[in-house]
């Protein structure tokens, strides 16, 4: 029991540190679950301190959130400083590494690609490369920046998008592997359209 009773301390410790609880009053958590054990008066009920976690939870998300937002802006409006950046009307942001003499698609038709994704601290999401296979797809089901971008490239082309949040995933992003309002970079090769 001495092990199991530390284990779950090392998994709960772990566990809130990863939520971004970074710093803990070790005696007061232990007196909580004490309290909880051994049917003594907690210093405050269970309502209150789902409350006090929910707004602490609340206010972290708030905070990374923000900070994501003023990350993004900062990479975009430095990114655009460089002579090889382009930028639509829409923000979006892309540099030719190679252009296509192949189709040029439209958002109705369907795109066979290979592409990486990464956050802007270099972090790979999601990558058809390392799978192994491209992924093909309809362009008007996949993001705006996605689907404004590669209406630019003709087969054989390679380009480099800078997709600001509002364009990407927003402030949904996708829990595990996208933040909230993450400013997105796609490396992205069309090898094949499919017309519609």
């Amino acid at each position: 029991m001495d092990k199991l009773s530390y284990a779950w301390g090392l998994a709960m410790g772990h566990q809130l540190k990863g939520m971004g609880m970074n710093s803990l009053n070790v005696e007061d958590f232990k007196d909580a679950v004490k309290s909880v054990y051994d049917g003594s008066e907690p210093a405050m009920n269970i309502d209150e301190a789902q409350k006090l976690i929910q707004e602490y939870l609340s206010d972290l998300q708030n905070k990374a959130e923000e900070a994501a937002k003023a990350a993004g802006k900062k990479f975009l409006e430095e990114n655009k400083s460089n002579a090889d950046v382009k930028e639509t009307a829409s923000g979006l942001q892309y540099v030719v590494e190679k252009e296509g003499t192949g189709a040029q698609p439209t958002a109705e038709d369907e795109v066979t690609v290979h592409y990486t994704g990464r956050l802007l601290d270099g972090t790979v999401f999601d990558s058809s490369v390392n799978r192994g296979e491209p992924a093909t797809f309809p362009l008007n089901r996949v993001i705006p920046g996605w689907t404004e971008g590669v209406q630019l490239m003709k087969e054989g082309a390679k380009y480099t998008f800078f997709i600001p949040s509002d364009l990407a995933y927003g402030p949904q992003g996708i829990p595990g592997a996208i933040p909230p309002h993450s400013t997105l970079i796609f490396d992205v090769e069309l090898i094949k359209v499919v017309k519609k």
